[in-house]
């Protein structure tokens, strides 16, 4: 078969495309791969004890071995970069459709979520290692297991799944009509259940169920929760587990979205650009917020510190380039915890536990995000490309129309 090579839109195909299907390089030792444009010094040295049987195995990626046993096909396609950059870099052609390792599972891939990290990683922004090039871009998928390794017995093949654990850490990416997931960051999708919203949901609200209870600790009844950027993905989902926990939500948002975050959790609503928000939300929180979770990057510390109750907690998992003041001594006479993390950072344990609660959410259709966009895999750089213009609502690919 011939490889294909098509440039996403805005683009020239300057490539000429290949004789052969080709692979995803192997993971090799001391290898680093980083735009220096963005990097003026190279990232640390890449986790050791990748599987390199991955990707190098004999037989496993050999297109003169007719394809998998079940009779998966040889090649796939699949979007790729052959080299950290901007979306236009991200190609659409043939790849050998990769072999699970012992502890992976092969799923044939029904749709594919865009991420703003995704775009950090693809462009380099977000250093992480990667098993080389062509790297498959993107984390979230929903999809059918199509093969198990020997040690990943827990699934088995026409079981539906998702994982938002791809693409980063030195594995390949989601966006291809195949993927291979390591077992411990593969979840049983419920039954019944839409592929293309269900991929929109998992990313917003495992970010949202760690913020809340991972690093907060919990909310519940007594509870009053300030999530910014509330009209959001992620500040959706931060609002809607909230108040299923049984927490009181204000959320700050444009009046135009009121209608829709209260539908989605908030008991009240405040645009965050009135001239009197303080007095705003001390009607609104006249005991102080217990949580002030901010998606939005556009946070006022000083507010912020002002509206908490003691011992309360900031959140803060979106920012700026510029700096913000933090006032400091109100924030410790009150006790107060500043807290920042992302998803990626994640353990194996921390999104198996959030992909538990999550599940169990989705089977009983209890949550809820925008679709802004949903397209073919051959607009896989018109995707990532909405998605650094902040498109509203969740962008996802669909590699078979």
């Amino acid at each position: 078969m011939t490889g294909r090579s098509l440039l996403g839109p805005g683009g020239a195909d300057d490539d000429p495309a290949p004789s052969v299907p080709r692979r995803p390089d192997p993971p090799r030792e001391g290898r680093h791969d980083y735009d220096p444009a963005h990097h003026p010094d190279p990232p640390g040295d890449a986790p050791r004890g990748e599987d390199p049987r991955r990707n190098d195995s004999p037989g496993d990626l050999d297109p003169r071995g007719g394809g998998h046993p079940n009779g998966v096909p040889v090649t796939m396609r699949a979007a790729y970069v052959d080299r950290l950059g901007p979306a236009e870099h991200i190609r659409v052609g043939e790849l050998v459709v990769p072999a699970p390792a012992p502890d992976e599972v092969l799923v044939r891939v029904e749709a594919v979520a865009v991420n703003p990290v995704d775009t950090y990683i693809r462009s380099g922004r977000y250093r992480t290692p990667l098993p080389g090039f062509p790297f498959v871009v993107g984390r979230d998928l929903v999809g059918v297991v199509e093969t198990c390794g020997v040690a990943a017995d827990a699934f088995a093949p026409g079981q539906r799944v998702w994982t938002n654990g791809l693409g980063y850490a030195g594995r390949q990416g989601a966006t291809a009509e195949y993927a291979v997931v390591p077992a411990d960051r593969l979840y049983p999708l419920p039954d019944g259940l839409d592929p293309v919203r269900s991929v929109a949901l998992f990313h917003p609200a495992v970010t949202a169920y760690l913020g809340l209870f991972r690093h907060v600790g919990g909310v519940g009844p007594g509870d009053t929760v300030v999530v910014g950027g509330a009209a959001g993905n992620v500040g959706s989902c931060v609002s809607q587990l909230a108040a299923f926990a049984g927490a009181r939500v204000v959320a700050l948002a444009r009046t135009e979205d009121a209608t829709w975050c209260r539908n989605h959790g908030a008991t009240a609503v405040v645009d965050y650009r009135v001239e009197d928000l303080r007095d705003r939300l001390a009607a609104e929180a006249p005991g102080g917020a217990t949580v002030w979770f901010d998606t939005s990057g556009r946070i006022d510390l000083a507010l912020a510190v002002e509206v908490m109750a003691d011992r309360g907690a900031v959140v803060l998992v979106a920012g700026r380039p510029e700096p913000a003041a933090l006032p400091i001594a109100p924030f410790y006479l009150k006790s107060l915890r500043l807290l920042g993390y992302v998803i990626t950072t994640a353990s194996a344990a921390e999104l198996a536990d959030a992909a538990r609660v999550v599940g169990a959410h989705l089977a009983e259709g209890r949550l809820d995000v925008r679709i802004g966009e949903v397209l073919p895999l051959d607009q896989a750089a018109r995707a990532h490309q909405l998605v650094e213009h902040r498109v509203r609502g969740r962008v996802i690919l669909v590699p078979r129309t």
